[in-house]
């Protein structure tokens, strides 16, 4: 994968462009070498025993057209996520490799029910990753790099741990925590299954994030945002399917929107979509099979608040950069367009208001030098 991408016209140098980071799991983003590491210090198997081919072996596996087949890839990194160790290093790497890629604020999502095999409590779980995401902020400051964090502590839509975790998240909430989320197989599991979870959270004021709109489409939807009260939607790439065009003329294209993109629309409902990961899971076959046929640019010119994600960078062999290029290439976005898509992800992060201001600063600043 090349290491540095331009923007085309311009010549920007896409990577030292400040970003926020939304939707970027955890347990998707080790390094390779670290699995192989990790794996051979707990005595798990991998199917390949060099880097390169391990993180090709992913990329391969996750590239399925089905979320379900997708979502196999991850027994292997959360095989190597069960000790404070591993934990900690993962999330320490993690940072560091965000920082590397120009974000000055990440959101890094994970179920910590998912690393519970090697006798860890929720409580120190998440105490593992919170100092490996310090460290890891501590190892970019080194380097030059100014990056804050915030975990999106999540819970399995298919297990019924949802208040537990919800607790959990609440416990944490000034040790790092700045949100909630569920995550897993969608279809068939839609938020109403957590509503206890979703009604505590909102009693609590913690906000909510919500996977919805990727494998199952707009009931999942409605159900995230009346159910679970989601101020954002995960992925949500299938909010496309509630747009009906009428017409179509040179200059033009008109579209009606139904109720729930409408209201999607209206209250400015970020959607965390991630362009690479919605093809490799089929997320938008309704529409095509490539990058042009992704409705991202349907969204945006509609007025949605689009946001640019990774989902996993491991499984897509990808980062923020390499994606806002994608999207250039295919949609011909220039640094206004970027720049827009980052201030729609810093005003829909989870931090309060005031420190939104401040990196909404941080991106103008960013881009002006530019």
């Amino acid at each position: 994968m090349p290491t540095e991408y331009r923007l085309e016209g311009d010549g920007a140098n896409i990577q030292a462009l400040p970003k926020v980071s939304l939707h970027d799991h955890l347990d998707g983003g080790l390094r390779p070498q670290t699995i192989i590491e990790l794996a051979d210090a707990a005595g798990v198997d991998v199917p390949v025993h060099d880097a390169d081919e391990l993180g090709s072996w992913f990329a391969e596996k996750a590239d399925s057209g089905s979320l379900v087949e997708y979502l196999k890839t991850f027994d292997l990194t959360t095989a190597v996520m069960q000790t404070r160790e591993g934990l900690t290093r993962v999330a320490r790497e993690f940072v560091q490799d965000l920082a590397a890629d120009g974000v000055v604020y990440g959101e890094v999502r994970w179920a910590p029910e998912q690393h519970l095999a090697r006798g860890l409590s929720l409580d120190e779980v998440v105490e593992a990753v919170q100092t490996g995401l310090d460290e890891g902020i501590d190892d970019a400051r080194s380097q030059g790099h100014a990056i804050r964090t915030g975990q999106l502590v999540t819970a399995m839509r298919h297990a019924d741990r949802g208040l537990e975790i919800a607790e959990l998240a609440v416990r944490h909430r000034d040790r790092g925590v700045v949100g909630f989320d569920i995550a897993g197989a969608e279809a068939g599991f839609p938020a109403s299954r957590h509503r206890t979870a979703f009604d505590f959270l909102a009693g609590q004021y913690l906000p909510v994030t919500v996977h919805a709109g990727e494998a199952d489409g707009l009931e999942s939807i409605r159900s995230a945002l009346f159910d679970g009260r989601a101020l954002r939607l995960g992925h949500g790439v299938r909010l496309a399917e509630d747009l009906t065009i009428e017409r179509q003329d040179d200059e033009n294209t008109y579209v009606s929107l139904g109720p729930i993109a409408q209201w999607v629309r209206d209250r400015e409902i970020a959607l965390e979509l991630s362009p690479s990961s919605n093809l490799q899971t089929g997320a938008i076959e309704a529409w095509g099979d490539e990058l042009i046929d992704h409705p991202f640019d349907l969204l945006y010119q509609l007025g949605f608040r689009v946001t640019v994600n990774t989902d996993n960078r491991l499984q897509s062999a990808t980062s923020l950069t390499r994606e806002l290029a994608l999207l250039a290439d295919a949609f011909g976005y220039d640094l206004d367009d970027f720049e827009t898509f980052q201030l729609n992800a810093a005003a829909a992060t989870f931090l309060p208001l005031d420190d939104r201001e401040e990196l909404a600063e941080v991106i103008r600043e960013g881009f002006d030098e530019a």
